[in-house]
């Protein structure tokens, strides 16, 4: 009966060992090629810190709620809250938007916690008399601070022979928190295609992570610095329709990602102020999941839901399911004399 009772403490824990393992893994390697959304469009900021401005208003706020791989694990948590303001510079066209980032996530059995402020800044020159193509040159940079529950760390070392015995020390130095500054710069390019507004186009590139930060909780291992290739297109569909395509290409160290895909809108109602819009579509990220959003524009809100259908080598463990995505903003106009509303015509994103 004892030996029985140790084997099955032993394999037990064990398991449980190996559960978490897996679980760091997942964790550690998508912390390796840094967090990210399947609704990138709806998170500006994070893709490049030039793409900020690029809507019709001067304000705009952004949330993104994001749970993955809870048909494996525990649940990978991240969330992001982004403010955009934007204003004119002078007599002239140029304007500029300040901005604020901030981003934070939850991940694995040890409550591993990141926290990201950051302000942005981002200068459009503009490039034409009519005031619809712009150059534009974004700065992101503020204070990251991790930590994790060294009480919900276990290890081999807390195995008495017996089974777990989370009365032993797990043997471990590491820190249990630390912060750091981190930064990134982007330019970019946007244009209107012919009158209508709703035909339009923007093409950037950032890199992020260019002051190489220590980011471990165990060495002075420095963040591998992040490029990133986004562009997008707007083509109208006769009057009350058209068609929007987004795409981003991530390259981290040996790290690379390629997101991409279209969404088709219809509005409702009057072709100028719609009553509301509906959008819908899918995007691909490319051998990991295939991506169906949905979205509905009631101004000045929107939200939007998307799923990620696991395709990559883990599609069996967590049977298809890779997560969810659920975003809310509010775009609008200050009824001030600094209001952007006559005086530049914009993208809309």
């Amino acid at each position: 009966m004892l030996t029985k009772l140790n084997t099955y403490f032993k394999h037990n824990f064990h398991l449980r060992i190996t559960l978490s393992i897996a679980a760091m893994i997942i964790v550690m390697s998508v912390k390796a090629q840094d967090l990210h959304f399947s609704q990138f469009f709806e998170a500006p900021l994070v893709r490049n810190p030039a793409l900020a401005g690029l809507f019709e208003g001067d304000v705009k706020v952004q949330m993104v709620y994001r749970n993955q791989w809870g048909s494996v694990t525990v649940p990978y948590q991240t969330g992001s809250l982004s403010g955009q303001y934007k204003f004119g510079v002078g007599r002239g066209d140029d304007f500029v938007t300040a901005g604020l980032q901030v981003l934070w996530d939850k991940a694995g059995t040890v409550a591993l916690n990141t926290t990201h402020l950051l302000p942005v800044v981002n200068y459009h020159k503009s490039l034409s008399g009519d005031k619809n193509r712009y150059l534009s040159l974004g700065f992101i940079g503020g204070w990251v601070s991790r930590r994790l529950d060294r009480s919900k760390v276990t290890t081999n070392n807390q195995y008495d022979g017996f089974g777990y015995n989370g009365s032993l020390p797990d043997g471990e130095t590491f820190l249990a928190n630390y912060s750091y500054f981190d930064a990134g710069v982007g330019m970019s390019y946007n244009s209107s295609i012919g009158e209508n507004k709703n035909n339009n186009f923007y093409v950037g590139m950032a890199y992020h992570h260019f002051n190489k930060p220590v980011n471990s909780f165990y060495a002075s291992l420095q963040h591998m610095p992040k490029w990133v290739g986004s562009a997008g297109l707007r083509t109208a569909m006769g009057e009350l329709s058209y068609i929007t395509l987004n795409a981003d290409v991530s390259i981290q160290g040996p790290f690379k990602e390629w997101i991409g895909g279209a969404m088709f809108s219809r509005k409702i109602g009057d072709e100028i102020v719609p009553d509301y819009i509906i959008h819908g579509g899918a995007y691909l990220r490319w051998g990991d999941a295939i991506i169906p959003v949905v979205k509905l524009d009631y101004n000045p809100f929107s939200i939007a839901f998307s799923y990620d259908m696991n395709i990559s080598e883990l599609r069996t463990a967590s049977q298809g399911r890779g997560g969810f995505e659920l975003s809310l903003s509010y775009t609008g106009f200050l009824n001030s004399n600094g209001s952007t509303k006559d005086i530049i015509r914009c993208p809309r994103f």
